[in-house]
């Protein structure tokens, strides 16, 4: 991939070969570093994390990608920067870029990221925006890849609010990659229509089919991948739950949808997840709803078809194909 000095803002930027080439890529730095082999190729260079919205797979997945690259790392949290705040984007951006060699955003619009990359002279990674979760989406594709040795034709379902960054990133990836995309949501939770619009156009290209279905049991019929998300999104407030989980209780992934899949079918969820007691948000959750469970159940969650955490690891791999091509290393 002859990309250096691009940035990683959003999958449409890409062509499906390019996509897959970040995939192929980070399989081959997944196997060095499980054969122990040295990949710090890119020692004497800097980047900066950029988190006002907390993580801990992105955070970390950056930091070690880095480090494994021979990268310095530099974490500014809402607390450490002045990035909107004192100081505007084009500004922040035009210092960053003169200490750097990449940045990374991880925050609130699609907006932000894109300005940055405009102003700062550097490659620009998106780590999650409002609208778009793209390194995200690499590695669960690098997973699907790894468990059914491809992508195309997949049958790939959202279960879920469809209308922020994962149902809209993945809508992209999959008709990008020539996947069966359905997002199985009440049609209030479906993505914008103009994003649909422009992933139809796509699609015709790739030979991608997208579907918009209300009915679990017809959306997951004989489905390769059921994904989901947390109901509620980073910085919504409370008010907004009773509303989502009374919406959405009918989509939460139980084991009677898995059943109703491919016998093969993986369950996906980018986590963090909300399917027991065991974290304070969860126990909350229960005490003003009663539920001890919301997306999915611990049951599904915990089962042999579940590769969320095949998922999580994947992030790093992927993190550092994306800094490895666009800052030009060579292995």
């Amino acid at each position: 991939m002859n990309i250096k000095g691009q940035s990683f803002l959003k999958l449409l930027d890409f062509t499906p070969k390019q996509i897959g080439e970040f995939i192929d890529l980070a399989a081959q730095l997944k196997a060095k570093k499980k054969g122990g082999e040295l990949v710090d190729v890119l020692k004497g260079k800097n980047i900066a994390i950029i988190f006002e919205k907390t993580s801990t797979r992105t955070r970390c997945s950056f930091e070690v990608a880095a480090h494994d690259l021979g990268m310095g790392v530099t974490y500014l949290d809402p607390t450490g920067s002045q990035i909107g705040k004192k100081e505007s984007i084009k500004d922040t951006a035009r210092v960053l870029g003169r200490m750097f060699d990449g940045i990374e955003y991880r925050g609130f619009e699609q907006e932000i990221v894109e300005q940055l990359s405009e102003y700062a002279g550097v490659p620009v990674w998106n780590g999650l925006t409002n609208e778009f979760h793209p390194t995200q989406i690499l590695a669960d594709f690098l997973t699907l890849k790894e468990k059914f040795g491809k992508l195309e034709g997949l049958k790939f379902v959202y279960m879920g609010d469809a209308r922020y960054n994962m149902g809209n990133s993945l809508m992209v990836g999959c008709a990008k990659m020539g996947m069966h995309f359905v997002a199985c949501a009440p049609k209030k939770y479906w993505p914008a229509k103009e994003l649909i619009d422009e992933c139809q156009a796509v699609a015709k290209e790739t030979g991608a089919i997208l579907e918009f279905i209300e009915d679990p049991m017809v959306a997951t019929k004989d489905a390769n991948a059921i994904y989901t998300d947390v109901w509620v999104s980073m910085g919504e407030p409370d008010e907004v739950w009773e509303e989502r989980i009374n919406d959405l209780l009918p989509y939460r992934v139980t084991m009677d949808l898995i059943n109703n899949a491919d016998k093969d079918v993986v369950f996906m969820h980018c986590l963090p997840a909300f399917h027991d007691l065991d974290t304070k948000i969860g126990k909350q959750i229960y005490e003003k709803f009663g539920l001890t469970e919301m997306e999915v159940t611990d049951e599904v969650f915990e089962s042999e078809h579940s590769v969320v955490f095949d998922e999580a690891e994947n992030r790093m791999h992927t993190i550092k194909a994306v800094m490895a091509a666009t800052l030009g290393a060579e292995f």
